[in-house]
């Protein structure tokens, strides 16, 4: 079955890097679109980024343009969240969610969850 799991969460301080790791199992990862959302204490979910099985990218987020990029290696079944200029305001459950096939997945919503890793910028 369709499984993601996502790792490399973890404290940093303000003005940090972290990248965040997802990998898929029990699909064609090269086929499929790859969502990061997170999730803030006290707040609803939100999307941050997104690459399509084209590699469009799409950026739910403004607040991290410029910050974050995503990227996938279909061969090693992974897709990566690179998150530089961390600020307080990033902290929270990340999850890496499976979309649809086709150029416009990114646009539609995510069919399977990851269980989430925790990032927590502070000094």
């Amino acid at each position: 079955q369709v499984q993601l799991v996502e790792s490399g969460g973890g404290l940093v301080q303000p003005g940090g890097s972290l990248r965040l790791s997802c990998a898929a199992s029990g699909f064609t990862l090269d086929y499929y679109a790859i969502g990061w959302f997170r999730q803030a204490p006290g707040k609803e979910r939100e999307g941050v980024l997104c690459i399509s099985s084209f590699d469009d990218r799409r950026y739910y987020a403004d607040s991290v343009k410029g910050r974050f990029t995503i990227s996938r290696d279909n061969a090693k079944g992974t897709v990566y969240l690179q998150m530089n200029s961390l600020k307080p305001e990033d902290t929270a459950v990340y999850y890496c969610a499976k979309g649809e096939r086709g150029p416009r997945a990114c646009s539609a919503g995510m069919t399977d969850w990851g269980k989430g890793t925790l990032v927590t910028v502070s000094s």
